[in-house]
């Protein structure tokens, strides 16, 4: 696809995303009056905006956005096209935290707090594991975090049944992924926007990074302050993704390829573009999760998933 037209493709999806948001509901609004809603001070389309729509569109677009250049940082630092947000077993430990503050009835600050310690806490489990002698070894972070996963996995299971009956939908719910109770949104757009910057700052040497290491150095990249750098950038857009929205799946891996296959390699392109159509992608999906069964709401995790897999597997099929 040329450069130019997708350039126009994204910026367009993005607004027009919004919108749909603020249009679809339990109680449909006309394109013109959400429109006035949005720009009017008062009446029942501005309370429906400005109250309900808009902030869970920001927070789905931000939340978006940030899984998916999580995912293409991480698959330039591992060199792997299977890598994404949750392979450094940070929302197995952000899972953990929330879902033992449910089990213990605390509120939903202590639910963040704990959500925010468990994912630091394997955010630097991972990190130190990895990081020996001053030298980086990108396979055992990716084993390390492996297995994190696998044990968080395993505790969310044993909490799973523990956990009283009326409590497990809940759980559930923010285990594939649930935007109805994201709060105060500033923070993860402050994530999104510094960690976008820096990225961007380093894209010319995240080209020859994704290289390799050896051919890095070769050409004269500091690496490991770069792997780094990368690394905890990755974990901070996963960690407020996570808080704002809990475990979506499928969007931190599936953006990166399929603007890879469309012909987007250079990462001063790739990044905002993987933010855009990260961002996009979940606020359409959300926008479908609480209107499809409306007043019932679907997990947003679920939707992803099922617009992204056949329009990934319709591109790879194409090329």
């Amino acid at each position: 696809m040329p450069r130019p037209l997708l350039s126009f493709l994204l910026l367009f999806a993005a607004p027009a995303s919004v919108l749909a948001a603020l249009c679809f509901g339990s109680a449909d609004l006309p394109a013109a009056e959400a429109l006035r809603g949005l720009f009017a001070g008062e009446g029942l389309a501005h309370d429906i905006v400005w109250q309900l729509r808009l902030p869970r569109a920001l927070a789905a677009f931000a939340c978006g956005g940030l899984l998916a250049l999580a995912g293409a940082l991480l698959q330039v630092l591992l060199r792997n096209p299977l890598a994404d947000p949750y392979v450094l077993g940070i929302s197995g430990g952000a899972a953990l935290g929330a879902l033992s503050a449910m089990l213990w009835g605390l509120g939903l600050l202590a639910g963040h707090a704990l959500a925010l310690g468990g994912a630091l806490m394997t955010t630097f489990i991972v990190f130190g594991l990895s990081f020996r002698s001053a030298e980086w070894n990108s396979l055992r972070l990716l084993l390390t975090g492996v297995v994190l996963a696998s044990g968080c996995g395993a505790l969310i299971s044993l909490i799973l049944a523990l956990a009283p009956q009326a409590m497990v939908k809940g759980m559930l719910f923010w285990l594939m992924g649930d935007l109805s109770h994201a709060g105060t949104v500033w923070p993860a757009w402050l994530v999104l926007g510094a960690v976008l910057a820096l990225a961007m700052s380093q894209a010319g040497r995240l080209n020859v990074l994704h290289l390799g290491q050896l051919k890095a150095a070769t050409l004269g990249v500091a690496v490991l302050p770069l792997q780094i750098g990368v690394y905890f950038g990755a974990a901070a857009a996963t960690v407020a993704a996570v808080l704002l929205g809990g475990s979506i799946g499928f969007v931190g891996m599936m953006v990166p390829h399929a603007l890879r296959l469309l012909g987007v390699v250079d990462q001063r392109r790739l990044l905002p573009f993987a933010v855009l159509l990260g961002g996009s992608l979940l606020v359409l999906a959300d926008t479908l999760a609480r209107t499809l069964w409306a007043p019932q709401q679907l997990p947003v995790g679920v939707l992803t998933a099922l617009l992204g897999v056949p329009f990934l597997l319709w591109l790879l099929g194409k090329r």
